[in-house]
Order: structure tokens, then sequence, then C-alpha cells
């Protein structure tokens, strides 16, 4: 059970009377599921921006949401403080998601989301066939994998399981470490690149599907690794995609993480949509570990290779646990039997 500590009386009246007003409301229910820019709230409300400002102000005082910067770019999440954030959820958990308010503000949330993802898809689209020319401006191949490697020793997995596989350079690269491998793209033409280069390849234990990172169509608990590799910073939802990825891990398997740390490079964005300039070690961490997962190892990789500035990758590995919990049972169970 969830140890929730109690708040100051005064404290807490200021959280409440907050939360009191029907806008800010409406904006804890948008912000408990989606980090959203003054931008996008303003759509989705339907109210000026100077108005969601002050709404916001008022509600990040409290504790309650949280603001943080990406290149020019303001985003606004739910606080992660651990004693405004379950009152945050109880609150929102008391709404009906079937108001007819809300349930407005949510069809409007689904196309700002929509409006994100197409644009995504109009960038692979354009760029399919140009991707790893692409890619390797932003950071080396070959030092990437060489740290994934070490990370991962030599251990050998029946199963992989990569997400977001785009032209199928991870499949490529660790179907002789496995016997079965699986990629996921929501992009057909990518798709139709990663077959190509497969083919090419004789990689001949390797399929690739269409799917989304938030549903991937693939059967629970049936792979040894899932790799998620430069693709979180192109995702509304990073930490769900973490989510479901952690899902397809069978008992004991490992998350490979690989995205770049925070930086300042703005084209990334404007000209090859990066929703995301990078994440902070302590965020992938979170990420990870509230999907259930134990962190094993981070490092850093820096590159230059970009003429823009230099990059940073990171690179984490987190475990699925469950083999470990029931091992110290068994061992529990044997020394008191």
């Amino acid at each position: 059970m969830l140890d929730v500590r109690k708040f100051p009386f005064e404290p807490f009246v200021d959280l409440l009377r907050a939360a009191a007003e029907p806008t800010r409301l409406r904006l804890l229910v948008l912000l408990s599921g989606a980090d959203l820019t003054v931008s996008e709230l303003t759509t989705i409300l339907g109210q000026s921006q100077p108005r969601i400002s002050r709404h916001l102000k008022l509600l990040a005082e409290a504790g309650l949401i949280m603001r943080y910067q990406e290149g020019s770019w303001a985003f606004f999440r739910a606080s992660d403080d651990p004693v405004a954030l379950p009152v945050m959820r109880a609150l929102v958990g008391w709404v009906d998601p079937a108001d007819p308010v809300l349930a407005r503000d949510a069809e409007r949330l689904e196309e700002v989301r929509a409006r994100r993802a197409e644009r995504a898809a109009d960038y692979f689209a354009r760029n399919a066939a140009e991707w790893d020319r692409i890619r390797k401006l932003h950071v080396s191949d070959a030092e990437v994998e060489a740290a994934l490697l070490q990370a991962l020793g030599k251990r050998r997995f029946d199963t992989l399981l990569d997400v977001g596989t785009g032209t199928g350079r991870m499949l490529e690269f660790l179907a002789p470490r496995c016997e079965r491998a699986v990629g996921i793209d929501s992009s057909r033409e990518m798709l139709a690149v990663a077959r190509a280069k497969l083919d090419a390849a004789k990689v001949g234990n390797a399929q690739v599907r269409l799917g989304s990172v938030y549903h991937l169509p693939i059967e629970r608990g049936g792979f040894d690794l899932v790799v998620i590799h430069q693709v979180l910073h192109y995702l509304d939802d990073p930490a769900r995609a973490v989510r479901e990825a952690a899902g397809a891990l069978a008992p004991g398997g490992r998350l490979a993480i690989i995205d770049f740390a925070p930086h300042d490079l703005e084209f990334l964005r404007s000209q090859h949509a990066h929703l995301r300039l990078g994440f902070s070690d302590q965020t992938l961490a979170s990420y990870a570990e509230t999907a259930g997962l134990n962190v094993r190892s981070l490092a850093h990789l820096e590159s230059t290779a970009t003429e823009a500035g230099e990059l940073t990758v990171t690179l984490l590995l987190a475990e699925d646990q469950r083999l470990l919990v029931a091992g110290e049972e068994r061992a529990r169970t044997s020394m008191t039997s």
C-alpha cells in the first residue's frame, strides 16, 4: 500500500483552494494524463493564453503541477511530489470522466495528440529512405552498438523486441544474439525499408510488424530483451511507452533504452519532429522504476557528429525483478522449513 505522508493544515487548504475552480480542475484532469504546452491547453479549453497561464501558475504554486522547459517550449505535467501527487490523483479520480465538459476536453486532447502523431508520421514518410543518414548526423551507431553489447554482456536472448524499429538496424545488429526477433513501427514506409534491409543482410530470424508503441501487437511477457532505441524523444507520452515495453518482458528480462541526454538543439524539433530535447538520467530511471524495473546500469556517450553542436547519448539498462523476487521467496521458505 502507498505510504501517503500528511499535509500540514494550511498548505492543504491552499491546495484544495487551488483545485476548487472549474478551469483549474479541468487542467488537472488533462495534465494527469499528458504533458502539454500552454498553447495546447489553450486549444483544448478554448480560453485565452493569459487566462490559462494564470491558472497554471496557481496550480504550480500549490504544488499540484510542475513546469519544465525544453528549448523554447514550456511543458506542464502532474507534480511528482510524493505528498501532492496522491492528492491530485484522488481529486482527478473522484471526477466523472463522462461529464460533458471533461468528455469534450478529452476529445480535444486526442485531437492534439493526433496532430502530434501526424507531424511525426509525415516526417517519417518523407525521410524513410534517408533515415539511416539522418540518424548518423545525431550520433555514431558504432559507439552506441559497442556500448549496448558491453551493457548486455555475453548473455544470449531467446526473444528480442525492438520498439520503434525504424529501418531495423537493432534487429539486424542483435539478431545473432537471439533466436527470434520482432520489430514494431507505426510507419509503413519505415517497415518497407526495414524489410528490405533485413533481406539484404540475410537476417532470417527477424520480422517487423505495424503497430503502436502504446499498444504493442505482441504477446505480453514473452521477450527476454526489449530495446527502445532513439524513439522516446518522438513520443507524446514516453513514460507510457516504457510501461508498455516493460509489459512485454518475460520474468528476468531486460529493457535497454537509448536516447539523448538533455540538449538545446532546437533544429531537431523544428526540422526532425523531436517532441523532447533529451531526457535526464533521473527521468529515464523514473520511467523504468515506475514500470516496475530495476535499473542495472546507465552510461553516457558523447558525439560531435552534428554540426549544430555536441550531443550526448544515454544508455540505460533495466531488468524485470520477478525471478529475483521468486528466488528470494524460495530462499526464505527453505530457511524457515
